[in-house]
């Protein structure tokens, strides 16, 4: 719907290109909550399809640069391209991934954890009595933080972090509230139950049931989660979540 592309030269010059794009399919809402664009935003814009030559000149050569682009951005546009009947080539490009570079320079561990919050270097990390005692002394800590009435910098969509344990039980095991299953592989579009993965992504799963009930078996044969193969099982046989 919207794609965006700063081009830096090796002199340092800039060149930043923006647009929108006609997704050739109804926005959910959903989705036009978190970004802000709808239908009628889109309705006279080109399709990928339409701008996809002269985004590929434009890329020639380049190498590729993004926050998350290993996962996300460059299979999306790989694939984008191939709908418009072009192949587009990673060979020579080389990728720099700033979310690689967050997470290896500011790891998520227990040892960073407790340098964050105790500020304290951990002492036998991985031992089993040096883990708990810091992730009790991190729990502390984190209550301490978060739960003072004075600390306002909470992320969006947190008003008030939970400090009792129904609260921060509730707290811990919440998921997108779009998530039929624990793991999202099925989720709510417009009150209509959707798989979210693999080559059915976004399709309905009244019409998978219908049209493509092999991917559903597939399910079932595979390595999913209980609650995932009986969702795939109730499709089956006509039997389809309904959202309360």
């Amino acid at each position: 719907m919207e794609l965006s592309v700063v081009k830096i030269y090796p002199d340092g010059e800039r060149e930043t290109r923006t647009r929108r794009l006609n997704p050739e399919m109804p926005i959910p809402p959903e989705a036009t909550a978190v970004h802000h664009i709808s239908d009628e935003d889109v309705a006279n814009e080109p399709t990928f399809r339409q701008i996809a030559k002269n985004f590929y000149i434009f890329l020639e050569g380049c190498d590729l640069g993004g926050y998350n682009i290993v996962k996300f951005d460059i299979p999306v546009l790989i694939k984008e391209f191939q709908r418009a009947g072009l192949q587009f080539s990673m060979e020579g490009r080389r990728i720099v991934d700033a979310y690689t570079i967050f997470c290896r320079m500011e790891p998520r561990n227990l040892t960073a954890a407790y340098k964050f919050f105790c500020g304290k270097k951990l002492e036998g990390a991985h031992g089993a009595a040096a883990d708990t005692m810091a992730t009790v002394e991190i729990c502390e800590a984190q209550l301490a933080k978060y739960g003072d009435p004075a600390y306002t910098d909470l992320p969006e969509g947190i008003e008030i972090f939970p400090t009792n344990p129904d609260e921060m039980n509730a707290f811990c095991a919440s998921q997108n509230p779009d998530w039929i299953d624990a793991n999202g592989r099925f989720k709510w579009r417009g009150g209509e139950a959707v798989v979210s993965f693999g080559k059915y992504n976004g399709t309905p799963l009244r019409k998978i049931a219908e049209d493509f009930p092999d991917f559903l078996r597939w399910i079932l044969k595979a390595d999913f989660p209980d609650d995932v193969r009986k969702i795939a099982s109730d499709a089956l046989i006509g039997k389809f979540p309904e959202k309360s």
